[in-house]
């Protein structure tokens, strides 16, 4: 296989694996488990007639999302146990958003750190609380806690030094050094109580929080697992009868439009997402570059078109701050 089109086929089409050689799967399991997809494809097989040893695979799959999404309640249920005294309501992002509220987008879905977010002025009381419940800095050294909270949508990773398990705690979707910049109050104010003391952002906004994630902060590394949270999204929500203007209304709060815009331009090109094409806009031919860089995986797994890598990876760091604090922190990174 020349890139990870073959993944995004069987994900979309699950008989399309019906024509795949025997010598094809090692390759087909190699890229899913290097995009983190390989329970996502267990679950869409799970009705295919397939080779002993490939239902064997993504068995084994299964069982290891089946135990994230078990390990990732459980972190869940002990994070609002630590903040509910204090009166602070946790709103999940990300897997385990997806995974607690049962939405498509959780099922199959590999779930590793428990990322939430907080309103600001609630920071210093979960730092604190998560502090005293067992959590510790993953990285204490003097320049990247000051980094973290002078510039960065997040607090220092925590990890919990008994259980191995890490919180990020969040304040907003996007560094304070980017150029957007997401409203933070509103996806506090517009988030969705899920269960007693625990939420999830709001149908548009966590479309826009997805985007952010794929187009707006990053290198795109492993970038097919985040557009197929989107695909999955978007196919739950859409059924809304308001979801497409609520949508371009909350990109355009978030100063979000374009990214969000081209992430479903690519959802559509690649896993043939039904999208708003108002909302969507028209393909350009940047998009190519961005399909070229979301394919590129060879047939065991690894990383290819080095180049193009190498292109997003300085787009991911021009983007996230200017050129001098940019060029001061490489600096420093590479000393350290």
């Amino acid at each position: 296989m020349r890139d990870a089109l073959p993944l995004v086929r069987a994900l979309t089409d699950p008989a399309s694996v019906d024509h795949i050689m025997p010598d094809d799967w090692t390759a087909l399991l190699s890229i899913a488990r290097a995009e983190r997809l390989i329970g996502s494809l267990a679950v869409r097989l799970k009705e295919r007639d397939l080779p002993v040893s490939v239902m064997e695979a993504l068995e084994a799959a299964r069982v290891q999302a089946a135990f994230d999404h078990v390990q990732a309640r459980w972190e869940v249920e002990l994070t609002r146990r630590l903040l509910a005294p204090l009166g602070i309501r946790p709103i999940l992002l990300k897997g385990s958003a997806f995974v607690v509220a049962g939405l498509a987008a959780g099922e199959g879905r590999m779930v590793g750190d428990l990322d939430i977010l907080l309103p600001a002025d609630q920071l210093n009381k979960a730092e604190a609380a998560l502090l005293v419940g067992g959590y510790e800095w993953a990285k204490d050294d003097p320049y990247t806690q000051a980094y973290y909270r002078r510039w960065m949508h997040e607090l220092p990773p925590l990890i919990h030094a008994e259980r191995g398990t890490m919180i990020d705690v969040h304040h907003t979707i996007l560094p304070l050094t980017a150029r957007p910049t997401p409203d933070a109050p509103a996806l506090v104010a517009d988030a969705v109580d899920i269960a007693p003391g625990l939420a999830t952002l709001s149908p548009a906004d966590m479309i826009v929080h997805a985007a952010c994630h794929l187009i707006a902060d990053g290198d795109m590394a492993g970038g097919l697992r985040n557009l197929w949270d989107i695909d999955r999204l978007v196919r739950d929500f859409s059924r809304q009868a308001n979801f497409w203007p609520m949508l371009a209304e909350r990109s355009g709060v978030h100063q979000m439009r374009e990214p969000v815009a081209r992430t479903l331009r690519l959802t559509h090109q690649l896993y043939e997402t039904p999208v708003d094409h108002a909302v969507a806009g028209h393909t350009r031919a940047s998009d190519a570059l961005f399909v070229r860089r979301l394919l590129s995986r060879d047939g065991w797994g690894r990383q290819t078109n080095r180049a193009t890598r190498l292109a997003f990876y300085i787009r991911s760091h021009w983007m996230r701050m200017p050129p001098l604090m940019l060029a001061r922190h490489l600096w420093i990174k590479a000393r350290s």
